[in-house]
């Protein structure tokens, strides 16, 4: 017994190492993460190999033949002989019927697949960097203009702060149940025109109304507010990798009124979409200040933009006159204009500025002043102005559908309005780009080495071929799972279905090794892969069940640090359910037909 399953067993173990590999080489934030899941599982893998062929084989061949009665061995000998009564009499048929229509069950199982693909390509699905996982904290954070008074700031607080208190109390009369622990608010943070408030809420478990769904509550309660920059409210608790809003779009151009018109034409674009939220166009508005633009009057002077912004400073900010020690100390001595004739723009225009000639004239008359507001950053990348505008989506999932709407449509038309504007995704779509880029290159890679190592004991390029068909399905199975259990697509699916593609096809080489051994024996093709089917049906179905239920506990847990690793299984253990039935139906039929096409080559050649 263990010299027959020594081969496929072997081989299936270092498929499965193989798929968990590419794990170990995610870039990023995200591949720190899970790095340690791949050294795990790669190590538990080897140990069961040693396990299975020198171990287990030890035990059993010491094991004593006992007559066994009692209750539970009748019942394991009924459920045994009704299990091999279902194989013979219910599977064995239809196995024959979709042999003899193997072509309809291969294109069947086709149009499942590119059904289910196509499903997941719409963007209905939604997909996401990391799974929302609910915080115990809900958080508001807001901006006024920048300079704002803190009067205005602090008038502004109070109301969200009003709004969230009676949610409270009408949440707390509505349950009869606490809802939070305590709240603390700021102001000040970042300066006089910014402020927080936040809520500790009591655990999950104790109170009926989800963060999530107070955090709505608290947004509608407080209403629209006149006069604010951004505002911001936060229920989830985010992940490895999820830095910034939902949606982060850098715009860059040389010129930044270009950037100023594009950002508030896409924050406008953004806006009508129901589900984005806490838009920012990435302009914060700084102080009030007056720009100069010098005239061709003062340049006929002699004048410089240079020479009017040092007088200029010299009078309000003051020049160095001399130094003096003082102890230990040097003191400078500031020069500049008596405060009485500082403090109006009457003063700043009738300002005498001397020319080079000597003679004085008034900054009116050689300058144009306009009103205006500094900006309280510049930021540039490769020479070139850049600014940010993000947003929030809820649900996070239907982030991608709307970047994909924004590609195909509204960002276009603003390079062809602006010409010279680039963008880019930055944020959490950088880091899902980087997390999916590194696992399609991994998922590659281990394909074409599965594939090597099958190659080495069937010594065929086909039937590696066959038996790694059962990888695609095993992302039907994966998908269908996120759909029963309410799931979104996200990286976290992605590493499950890396790692799936070396764990299906282990009983597709079994079954294909039965096969080849049944072959050898002089069985035709169809009795050669009918007895394989009927006599490794019991072996597939049960390492099937037992390595799903092993998986069970860990998609049905409701804590939430088992949430971040939920949809990984859930990839893993539908992925495997599904991918049976294709062992068991679809692995069998295309065996057939590559028989098929064998056989219509030959005749080809002979004629």
């Amino acid at each position: 017994g263990a010299r027959q399953i020594a081969m496929p067993v072997t081989f299936s173990i270092l498929t499965n190492i193989v798929a968990f590999m590419p794990l170990y080489f995610v870039p990023g934030i995200m591949g720190k993460f899970f790095r340690a899941i791949p050294l795990v599982v790669c190590t538990t893998f080897v140990i069961s190999l040693v396990e299975a062929l020198f171990v287990l084989p030890a035990h059993l061949a010491h094991q004593k033949d006992r007559e066994k009665t009692g209750r539970l061995h009748r019942l394991q000998q009924r459920f045994g002989q009704a299990f091999t009564r279902f194989v013979h009499e219910k599977y064995g048929p239809f196995l024959d019927l979709t042999l003899r229509r193997r072509y309809l069950t291969v294109a069947i199982g086709l149009f499942v697949l590119i059904l289910t693909l196509s499903y997941v390509k719409s963007g209905r699905m939604g997909f996401q960097l990391f799974p929302s996982v609910e915080s115990d904290v809900a958080l508001c954070s807001f901006k006024l203009p920048y300079g704002s008074p803190v009067e205005k700031t602090q008038a502004i607080h109070d109301r969200i702060v009003k709004a969230g208190e009676a949610l409270v109390r009408e949440i707390e009369g509505e349950t009869g149940q606490p809802q939070i622990k305590g709240s603390l608010s700021q102001i000040g943070n970042d300066g006089g025109h910014s402020g927080s408030i936040t809520f500790d809420m009591v655990d999950p478990d104790d109170r009926p109304v989800s963060t999530s769904e107070f955090v709505q509550r608290w947004r509608e309660k407080t209403g629209p507010l006149a006069g604010i920059d951004t505002i911001r409210y936060r229920a989830d608790s985010g992940g490895p990798g999820s830095r910034g809003d939902a949606l982060t779009i850098e715009l860059s151009h040389r010129d930044i009124d270009v950037l100023e018109q594009a950002s508030g034409e896409l924050a406008a674009v953004l806006s009508n979409y129901s589900m984005v939220s806490d838009i920012d166009s990435g302009f914060t508005p700084g102080k009030p200040q007056i720009d100069f633009t010098l005239k061709p009057e003062g340049r006929s002077l002699g004048l410089s933009s240079a020479d009017v912004a040092r007088q200029v400073r010299h009078a309000y900010y003051g020049a160095e006159a001399i130094r003096q020690q003082r102890g230990r100390n040097e003191i400078k001595v500031m020069i500049r204009l008596p405060e009485a004739e500082r403090k109006t723009e009457y003063s700043l225009e009738s300002m005498m500025l001397r020319t080079p000639a000597g003679a004085e004239v008034p900054l009116r008359d050689v300058v144009e002043m306009k009103r205006g507001r500094a900006y309280t950053s510049i930021d540039r990348r490769e020479g070139r102005r850049t600014v940010t505008v993000s947003a929030n989506v809820i649900p996070k999932s239907q982030a991608s559908l709307v970047l994909s709407d924004l590609t195909a449509g509204a960002l276009p038309q603003l390079q062809q309005s602006y010409p010279g504007l680039t963008y880019s995704f930055e944020g959490r779509q950088a880091d899902q780009k980087e997390s999916v880029g590194g696992l399609l290159k991994g998922l590659l890679g281990a394909i074409v080495l599965i594939y090597v190592i099958l190659a080495i004991p069937f010594k065929s390029y086909s039937q590696p071929a066959i038996i790694m068909v059962s990888i695609p399905f095993g992302i039907v199975g994966a998908v269908i799972g996120h759909l029963i259990m309410g799931y979104s697509l996200s990286v976290i699916s992605i590493f499950g279905i890396v790692a799936l593609s070396g764990v299906v096809v282990n009983d597709s080489l079994v079954l294909i090794d039965f096969f080849n051994q049944k072959r050898n024996e002089g069985l035709d093709v169809h009795d050669a892969i009918m007895t394989a089917g009927i006599q490794r049906f019991r072996p597939i179905v049960l390492t099937t069940l037992t390595t799903f239920g092993g998986l069970l506990p860990m998609i049905f847990e409701q804590s939430r640090q088992a949430r971040f690793l939920i949809p990984m299984a859930i990839s893993l253990g539908f992925g495997i359910l599904f991918a049976t039935f294709i062992t068991l139906l679809l692995i069998p039929s295309l065996t057939l037909i590559l028989e098929d096409m064998g056989r219509l080559f030959k005749g080809h050649r002979h004629e």
